[in-house]
Order: structure tokens, then C-alpha cells, then sequence
């Protein structure tokens, strides 16, 4: 890796992100990621990783369990090789993980992104993948079913040996021969039956002798009358290995024949799990997409340095490339200089890479084709280096290959050498480096550096926060303050005696403490205006709060209105029920009385009948507008009126006086315009005092998460993706406790979901479900 990407620890954060990989191509691929030095390409790889960051968060991350290099064994099955069984599990293993993917992107159909058309070159082999795990077992195991004629054969093999063990069965038990056999047991040597007789007995059993313990006192005797089945079955077993042989080669060249699609399959999901993992590093992150800037300018809002603990990193803002060109840093040691410089140059690396930043929203980074960095201590006793030739030697590296598309970072200026000669130098470097149009950040101790910042345009300062009451840095980089010198006050705040102080206060020239003096007024000065700042934010978060409040009271209101309109309907359909029963049982009625009478009615009259039941239904519901009744209202109405709302029934209180022939009203909580025709007044010339009225908003819930998940059916790969799949997104939606059902069975599934739940990083613990809960059937896991 450069030089220069290897001092901003560039190499770590790749080793983050091949941590988060599933397959050794793809960590591998990750640590030779190079970032890219246009801003189209920064900009690509940027919506890979955002689209793998969105597809996360809505649908859980896909699963790579499973996928291995098997591009050798398939090239050598392409030229009519043979595989062996674990190079066959391994191709049947991938082209498991393959369909995985293609079906994860197939249920996210509906949602097209830039790596969609990854997704699509992905072509999975259904047929063969469940052939292989058909005929084969394990990786020393070839199945039954492989071909009937190798089950034939196993049939064959397990019936002579049961011919032959009852054979052996009956001289090891038969009193003539007990006292000759060490032990009364069947055993095997060179894949024959044999039986373990005395040595000085062995004249006693009469066959072939394969063995002999290693004390020599026991020979093993393949007797006579199982001579002739011992070779049935020494036939059969090369029958079985040569069409194994067969079976194997068959699946050979099923496999070399899809050798090209399936290599081309895993190179693709190998970079999708690149960029998958570039999605999960943002999302522990919390990182965001920077937008890419292409006049160089540079703006961070809470940067973070991602090699920080989050519990201890302190968020900072930092500009370049807008106002100014160079930044000078300055500030006590251990304040945090040398991590503002590494946060700036790390943040840009990374989104060159493709990588989101942990930093806030908005933030933006242009492209460069340098970045150059001197940072730490490189001297060299080899060499005959001290720190300020090391230094000297990094910097003439930086001149030389610096350009207008460069970002140089300084660690240090101009340090290790006498304090004059050093800032001269420092600041003749800073000219000629502007010169070349780099953009230039650097840190430094020397005053002289901060009055060149002061009086050069494009040029700013800036300094990292010190608390001088409790003698600790706050990490925080402000822009345009430069650093105050904190030696006299630390020194005193120690224990050193004031005397002392005072008389180095003396010693320092006149130019020296004004400029000391301005500082310290302009330090003032920003406290003054963070107070400030701080006293407007607290008053923002009052109104949020109060916001929050009424928000919450509004929705209240909703779901009451909601409910008392249910109610009315669940009212309207009673009565509406209650007339449709007694209109049928009066139809009922006079057709049994017709009935009696012999008259019964024509199909004319019965439809009649029945429209004017209909009407009767229509009148009876309260929901359904009523026709007028002529009433004309008495007077205007006004505010305050108690009236009745005629179609629905309901007694409400005007609000407004009418306009345009309708009037707002309230009812219960609810306020909503009439028309004064619909409205009857009561109690006229009394008025009664309207409540205050409240809106109402909807509600719309969000999709309950699925805090179960049943594996009973699946085999033990298929679990575990769907387990992975299944924590993901339980984990991205907070959800405490979740309950993965394998059943009780064999105990296989359970084994294996809960010896991969201790390799989960989501997973805080998990037990076997108590009484009432699935009891063995069930684990349950507590999410971190």
C-alpha cells in the first residue's frame, strides 16, 4: 500500500471492512482496494455501497454462507478430469449460495438499484446443486441414491455380510471352538471377516490367517466356511468403488460443463460481497454518504475518526477548499491536532474508496489524484536520520510530486530544529506549496505561523480546544481561532509558584503578549457567543418538546374520533339489521297468510313489496343522508348556537357564522363545515360555549417485525441462511427477544442453529424454550 495511505491508516479501515466478508476472495479483494481519482468513479462505487446500505435496511442482509474459490476444480473438470467429494461439495456449496442470492434479490424485485444488474448475471443451477447433495453425503460418503445400480450393489454387500456374520456367529459360540478364541467376536482385517484365536490354538480352526496381535498371542483366522462370501464381498466392494468412480465422473463433467457460467457467478457474488460488507462497516458506523465535490472543497459536519471507540471519539467540523486553501492547526500536545489531520485525510481516503464516512449529513469531499501525508516520527538510526531530517526528507518527497490536485497534511511543521530557522522554513514551505495550488492542512507549535495565517488571505487558522480549569483537552477543532499558548496557566494550575510564572510573563517580549492578549480576547469572545448559541439551542429543544406534546395529544384526539366513529357505524349496522329481520319476517308473514287463503302473490306484487322494504331500510340507516323535511331555519345562525346535524342525528355547536352557505361546526372532538340546510337548530336563542376544538390526524402504523422464525423442513445450510437473514433484521429493527422453531426430530437442526448462534455478533444469549414455549422444539435469543 502507499506510503502516504499507510500513515492515514487507511490499511486498517480496509482489514474493518474484509472482516466483514465471507469468503477469503473477498477479503482479499477488499485489502487491495486503491482509491480512485475521479470523482465519476468515487461516485459509482459511492451508490454501490449506498444501495447495499438501503437494500440492508429494508430487508435484512443477503447471505454468502457457503461460497468457495472452486474455479481450479472446475477448470480441471472442463478438460474431463474427475472431482474428488469434498471439491464437488464445495461447487455444490457456491452454487447453493449463488441461488440464495438470486432469490433474496427476487423477493426485492420490486425495487430496482444499481446492483441489480449483479444480481441478474448471477445463474444458479438448481438441477445440479441438488444432485450433488443427492449423491453425496459427506466428504467420504457417497449416497444410495446416487444410481440404483450402486444401491444394488450395497444391497448385495450388506446381505453376504450378514450371511457371513451368522456364519462366524455360530463357530464363536459353538462349544467346540469357545476355548480356542481369545475373545467370542467378529472382526475385520484387509476387509474380510476374521475371527482373534489363540495362537497356540491355531491349528484348531482351520482357514486363512490375515493378522496377528502385537504380542503374538492372537492370530486372526478368516475360517474356511466364509472363505468363498469374504471374496463375494471383496468383489462387490470393487464394484461399488468402480461405479462410484463412475457416479463421480458423471458429476464431473456436469459441473465442467457449467464451468464458465458458474466461475463468472461467483466472481460477481464476490464483489457483491464486497460491497455488502463496505454497507455493513457504515451501518456499525453509523456512516453517510458524503457528496462529492468537484471544486475541491471540502466539508465535514461531526466527523468522527473511525479507529476511535465511539464512547470516546469527539465529533468536529472541518473546512478546506471554500474561503481558504491552508489550515493551520495549532493547540497544546495531546489536543487532538494530529487526529483532526488524520480525520480529514482518513474521511477523503475512504470516500474514495467507495466507503461511507462516519460523519453527519451534508458533509462533502472533492477527489484528488495526491494525497501526501507526514505524519509520526520516522527517525532512522540506520540511516543517520533525525526527526527533523526524517521529516526534511517527506516533505522534499511531498515538493516534488505535489500538484493542483493534491491534498498535502503536515504533522509538525518545520519541528526538531532551532524555533526561528523552524518557522522560517515551515512558512517558505506553506508559500511554495500554495503555489502549486495543493490544498494544505498542517500542524504546528510556532507563533510565527499563526500571525502568517492572520495576514495571508487564503490562509486560516485554527486551533483544538483546551480546558485550562481542569488542565484536559475537549477534542474540538474551531476554525479561525488560533491556538492560545497555554504554558504559564498549566504550569501555575500544577503548583508551580507564581513567582516563577510571573517573572517568565516578564521575559516574554512585548510583541509576543499583545498577540498572547489578542488571542486570549478573541477565546473570550467565542465563549460569550457558545453560551449564546447553547442558550438558543435549549430553547429549540423546548419548542420540539412542546411540538412533540401537542402532536401526541392530537393523535389522542384522532383515535377517539376514530373510535366514536366505529361506534356510530357499528350502531348504523344494528338497526339496519334489526329492519331487514322484521321486514323479512313480515314478508314471511303474508305469504303464509296468502298461502292459507290460496292466493298467493303475483312476482310483481313481491317485488314491489320488497322495494318498499328497501326504502324502509334506506329511512332506518342513520349513516345514509336523510332527505330534507322543509324546516327553514329561524334565524342566522351564530356562534354558539346549539344546533342538530339532520342527516347523521348529531348535536354540535357552530363555531363560525355562515359563508358561502355552509357553517363549521363541532361535534364531540370533531369540527367539520355543513351546510345550513342540513342543520336544525334546538334550544333557539340558548347558546352553549364550544369547546376548544382539536384536529385530527391519522395514524398510520409501521410493519410489525417478525420476532419468529420456523426452520422445520429445511436442511441444515438452508436454516442457517435463513437464520442470518432472520437476526439481521431483528437486530435492525431493535427487537430484544426473538424464537427460531427447528423442532425436536433428530436434534440435528437445533445442534446447528445453536452452535452458530455463539458465532453471532447480534447475539447477547439463547436457551431451549421452557414449558408452554416449544420446550426442546424452540430456542430462544435475547438480541444485544
Amino acid at each position: 500500500m502507499d506510503k502516504n495511505y499507510r500513515a492515514l491508516e487507511l490499511d486498517k479501515i480496509l482489514e474493518m471492512v474484509a472482516k466483514e466478508t465471507t469468503c477469503e476472495d473477498g477479503a482479499a479483494l477488499v485489502r487491495s482496494i486503491e482509491p480512485v481519482h475521479t470523482p465519476a468513479e468515487a461516485r459509482r462505487l459511492l451508490e454501490e455501497t449506498d444501495a447495499a446500505f438501503v437494500l440492508m435496511a429494508k430487508f435484512g442482509a443477503p447471505s454468502f454462507y457457503g461460497m468457495k474459490n472452486v474455479a481450479n476444480a472446475l477448470r480441471r473438470a472442463q478438460a474431463g478430469g474427475g472431482l474428488g467429494l469434498r471439491e464437488l461439495l464445495d461447487i455444490g456449496g457456491t452454487l447453493r449460495a449463488i441461488r440464495s442470492l438470486q432469490q433474496w434479490h427476487s423477493k426485492n424485485a420490486g425495487m430496482h438499484t444499481v446492483l441489480s444488474p449483479r444480481f441478474d448475471i448471477l445463474a444458479p443451477n438448481k438441477c445440479l446443486e441438488e444432485k450433488i447433495f443427492t449423491c453425496i453425503q459427506s466428504e467420504e460418503e457417497v449416497a444410495d441414491a446416487a444410481s440404483p445400480a450402486l444401491a444394488a450393489i450395497r444391497r448385495k454387500i450388506r446381505g453376504a455380510a450378514v450371511r457371513v456374520r451368522e456364519q462366524l456367529d455360530k463357530l464363536i459360540h459353538s462349544q467346540t471352538h469357545q476355548k480356542h478364541l481369545q475373545e467370542a467376536i467378529v472382526t475385520q482385517r484387509s476387509g474380510r471377516y476374521v475371527v482373534p484365536v489363540k495362537a497356540e490354538f491355531r491349528g484348531e480352526v482351520p482357514g486363512l490367517v490375515h493378522d496377528t496381535s502385537a504380542s503374538g498371542q492372537t492370530v486372526f483366522v478368516e475360517p474356511m466356511s466364509v472363505v468363498e462370501l469374504n471374496n463375494e464381498i471383496r468383489v462387490l466392494r470393487s464394484d461399488e468403488q468402480e461405479e462410484i468412480s463412475r457416479i463421480l465422473l458423471e458429476l464431473s463433467g456436469e459441473a465442467g460443463d457449467f464451468a464458465d457460467s458458474l466461475i463468472e457467478s461467483y466472481q460477481f457474488a464476490v464483489q457483491l460481497n464486497v460491497i455488502f460488507a463496505k454497507a455493513q462497516l457504515a451501518y456499525r458506523m453509523k456512516a453517510v454518504v458524503p457528496e462529492i465535490d468537484e471544486k475541491g472543497r471540502t466539508e465535514l459536519h461531526s466527523a468522527r475518526h473511525p479507529l476511535i471507540a465511539k464512547e470516546k471519539v469527539v465529533p468536529t467540523d472541518i473546512t478546506l477548499g471554500q474561503d481558504f486553501d491552508a489550515l493551520i492547526i495549532t493547540g497544546p500536545n495531546t489536543g487532538g491536532k494530529t487526529v483532526a489531520l488524520k480525520t480529514l485525510g482518513l474521511l477523503t481516503l475512504m470516500a474514495m474508496c467507495g466507503l461511507m464516512i462516519p460523519a453527519g449529513e451534508g458533509s462533502r469531499l472533492p477527489v484528488y489524484r495526491h494525497i501526501l501525508a507526514d505524519i509520526g516520527d520516522e527517525q532512522s538510526i540506520e540511516q543517520s536520520l533525525s526527526t527533523f531530517s526524517a521529516h526534511m526528507v517527506n516533505i522534499i518527497r511531498i515538493l516534488d510530486v505535489a500538484d493542483g490536485e493534491s491534498l498535502v497534511l503536515l504533522d509538525e511543521l518545520g519541528a526538531g530544529t532551532d524555533p526561528v530557522e523552524g518557522a522560517a522554513l515551515a512558512t517558505a514551505i506553506i508559500e511554495e506549496l500554495r503555489r502549486k495550488g495543493v490544498r494544505l492542512a498542517c500542524t504546528t507549535h510556532y507563533a510565527e505561523l499563526k500571525s502568517y495565517a492572520l495576514q495571508t488571505d487564503g490562509v486560516e487558522n485554527a486551533c483544538c480546544e483546551f480546558d485550562v480549569e481542569s488542565l484536559r483537552p475537549t477534542y474540538r477543532l474551531l476554525i479561525g481561532v488560533p491556538g492560545k499558548s497555554n504554558a504559564f496557566a498549566i504550569s501555575r494550575r500544577l503548583g508551580l509558584e507564581g513567582r516563577i510564572v510571573d517573572r517568565a510573563g516578564e521575559l516574554v517580549n512585548e510583541e509576543n503578549s499583545s498577540f498572547e492578549q489578542v488571542i486570549e480576547r478573541l477565546e473570550e469572545r467565542r465563549r460569550e457567543m457558545e453560551n449564546e448559541l447553547e442558550a438558543a439551542r435549549k430553547a429549540a429543544r423546548q419548542a420540539r418538546e412542546t411540538m412533540r406534546q401537542s402532536e401526541a395529544r392530537q393523535a389522542e384526539a384522532g383515535q377517539r374520533a376514530k373510535r366514536e366513529i366505529d361506534q356510530a357505524r357499528e350502531e348504523a349496522s344494528r338497526i339496519v339489521q334489526k329492519t331487514r329481520q322484521q321486514a323479512d319476517a313480515l314478508l314471511n308473514e303474508l305469504d303464509e297468510l296468502r298461502r292459507q287463503q290460496n292466493k298467493a302473490l303475483s312476482a310483481e306484487q313481491k317485488a314491489r313489496l320488497r322495494s318498499g322494504l328497501r326504502d324502509l331500510e334506506s329511512s332506518a340507516d342513520p349513516v345514509r343522508k336523510r332527505r330534507g323535511d322543509g324546516y327553514q331555519l329561524p334565524r342566522e345562525l351564530r356562534p354558539g348556537d346549539s344546533v342538530v346535524i339532520f342527516d347523521i342525528d348529531k348535536a354540535a355547536t357552530v363555531l363560525e357564522a355562515p359563508k358561502d352557505g355552509q357553517v363549521l361546526v363541532q361535534a364531540g372532538i370533531i369540527k367539520t363545515r355543513v351546510q345550513v340546510e342540513n342543520l336544525r337548530l334546538s334550544g333557539e336563542g340558548q347558546k352553549a360555549k364550544a369547546k376548544p376544538g382539536r384536529s385530527v390526524t391519522k395514524n398510520v402504523s409501521a410493519p410489525e417485525i417478525a420476532t419468529s422464525l420456523d426452520l422445520r423442513g429445511m436442511n441444515v445450510e438452508e436454516g442457517l441462511m435463513e437464520v442470518d437473514a432472520f437476526l439481521d433484521r431483528a437486530a435492525r429493527s431493535h427487537v430484544p427477544q426473538v424464537t427460531i422453531i427447528h423442532g425436536k426430530g433428530t436434534g440435528v437442526l437445533r445442534a446447528a442453529v445453536q452452535q452458530h448462534l455463539r458465532r453471532c455478533s447480534q447475539v447477547k444469549s439463547f436457551r431451549l424454550g421452557a414449558f408452554g414455549e416449544g420446550e426442546s422444539g424452540v430456542t430462544v435469543v435475547e438480541m444485544k
